[in-house]
């Protein structure tokens, strides 16, 4: 079965960590660009960082730089986000998506020009920050 399954979720208290997994099963990463994204509740769906097939390159939005990093380990099939310093705000369920870009899949076409179709997406995994 193809699929791309998150794990590490859960309750922290603000300022704590979690770290995320993602992790394949059926195909291999190394061919994907990687994206992280957060939806909470009455919202729309954000981009929290994008990947690049190889993990030489890597953006944030805004709002988590500085806090989170991004990495991946291709020879494990997984991809990781580390979570450090977290807020009430970055409460929301988490997705892994592997994306491949329209026409090429590189970082400059997937996550700057955000050129990509997605060909899995996890099921995501619950994120609440609260004391």
């Amino acid at each position: 079965q193809l699929q791309l399954v998150e794990s590490g979720g859960g309750l922290v208290q603000p300022g704590g960590s979690l770290r995320l997994s993602c992790a394949a099963s059926g195909f291999t990463l190394d061919y994907y660009v990687i994206g992280w994204f957060r939806q909470a509740p009455g919202k729309e769906r954000e981009g929290v960082s994008c990947i690049s097939n190889s993990g030489g390159r890597i953006n944030y939005a805004d709002s988590v730089k500085g806090r989170f990093t991004t990495s991946r380990d291709n020879a494990n099939n997984t991809v990781y986000l580390q979570m450090n310093s977290l807020k009430p705000e970055d409460t929301a369920i988490y997705y892994c998506a592997a994306l491949r870009g329209r026409r090429i899949t590189t970082f400059q076409a997937v996550c700057v020009r955000g050129e990509y179709d997605s060909d899995y997406w996890g099921q995501g995994t619950q994120v609440t920050v609260s004391s």
